[in-house]
Parts: structure tokens; C-alpha cells; sequence
């Protein structure tokens, strides 16, 4: 058995512990809002993706602290958001690699609507071959305490794919639309961490008794 193999069968068993020990499952957490699809057959059409951004020709490259890696995304809010989720990702769960996060895309080509928030550069994917569409269970416990406490902490303004009707465990995306003061208050925050030492991203320890509970009635809050 190869070690993504083993990844994978590992994955079921530790997401299923992780559940018992949030007291939660994947089904009933906040999903992302979602627009009348703007598809024809396999392609987006629309003249924004599916959760209200504008779609762009090209997204600027994006550094993701701590790790040397780079990201293409929207600028302002909808970067702080998604390289806030990218960093903690790299220090709380694996170190990124290269080619572990992909951004905006030109190619209109898509499976589901959420997919079209690439092209407006509000959506990334963390190791998509490892996580792949359609399947749960990838992430070990710990990890999902992780994701569940990330989401809790943008408090509803990013989604998680793992959530969805047609799951992608690799997939986050800005869950509210442009304008939404939700969107520029939590990025607003992270920013002030971000120039606060001690603050942020590799700083929390998520297995504290506050911050589970914290991420428990989140969970709670966006059945």
C-alpha cells in the first residue's frame, strides 16, 4: 500500500473520530450560498461565478506566508481571507509543497457551479489530487478539528468544499458575495492579527476547551 493509499484508507477511519469529537458532522456545517447556475452543458458562462464575484482575465500572484509557496487570487478581501485559510493549512496540518494550491483559472470548464468561484480568483484548492471531488473522509482527525475551527474563525465569510452536496475537501472559497460587510469586517480582523506578533495563523492551539467550543456552535449556528 503506497502512502496515499494508506492517506486515504487512514482518512475515513480519522475523519470519523474527528466527527465524535467535534460532535458534528460534515452534512449538517454552513455551505456556501449558492447562485442559479450561469452553465451551458460543462462551461461557465456567466459574467460572475457562482457566489457573485466578477470573473477575471487574470488574478496577481499571491505569496502564502511561511511557506515559499504562491497563489494566483482576487486582491483585497478575498485574499486575506483565502491566504489566511492557505497559511494555517501549512502550519496546523502539512507543510504545502509545490503545486498544492492552485487559484484563479481561465478555463471555464466545470463539474459544479462552486467551481466557477476560480475564475473570479475567490476559491483555492489545497492537494485537489489527494482530496478529490465527490469523495469524503480524506483528512485525518486533528485535521478536520482544524478545518472546523478555520471556518468558525472567518465566522461564515469562507466555505469549505467538504461541506457541499458533491464534496471537495480541498476546495475553499469566499461564501459571500462582494459587498457583504461580513466579508470586509473578517478580513479587517485577520488583518490586524496578521501586524500583531503572537496573532494569527500558527499561533492557536485549536484543542483548547474555548476555541472547540467555539467551533462547535459556529457548526451550530450555520445548520
Amino acid at each position: 500500500m503506497n502512502e496515499l493509499s494508506r492517506r486515504r484508507v487512514l482518512g475515513v477511519a480519522g475523519a470519523a473520530a474527528g466527527t465524535a469529537l467535534i460532535g458534528l458532522t460534515p452534512s449538517v456545517a454552513a455551505a456556501a450560498p449558492r447562485t442559479e447556475a450561469a452553465a451551458d452543458g460543462s462551461r461557465w458562462r456567466g459574467a460572475t461565478s457562482a457566489n457573485g464575484w466578477k470573473i477575471l482575465a487574470k488574478a496577481e500572484e499571491h505569496t502564502i506566508e511561511g511557506s515559499g509557496r504562491t497563489v494566483r487570487l482576487a486582491g483585497g478581501e478575498a485574499a486575506t481571507l483565502l491566504l489566511h485559510v492557505a497559511r494555517r493549512f501549512h502550519y496546523e496540518i502539512d507543510a504545502l509543497r509545490t503545486g498544492d494550491v492552485t487559484g484563479h483559472r481561465t478555463d471555464r470548464a466545470v463539474r459544479q457551479p462552486y467551481e466557477s468561484n476560480h475564475l473570479s480568483g475567490t476559491a483555492l484548492a489545497i492537494r485537489p489530487h489527494a482530496y478529490p471531488q465527490g469523495v469524503r473522509g480524506g483528512l485525518y482527525a486533528h485535521e478536520l478539528i482544524v478545518v472546523r475551527d478555520i471556518l468558525a474563525e472567518l465566522d461564515g465569510a469562507v466555505a469549505w468544499g467538504g461541506d457541499f452536496d458533491v464534496p471537495q475537501e480541498s476546495h475553499f472559497e469566499i461564501a459571500l458575495a462582494p459587498d457583504h460587510p461580513k466579508v470586509r469586517g473578517v478580513a479587517r480582523k485577520l488583518t490586524t492579527w496578521r501586524d500583531t506578533p503572537g496573532r494569527g495563523a500558527g499561533t492557536v492551539d485549536v484543542f483548547t476547551p474555548a476555541r472547540r467550543e467555539a467551533a462547535r456552535k459556529f457548526t451550530q449556528r450555520a445548520r
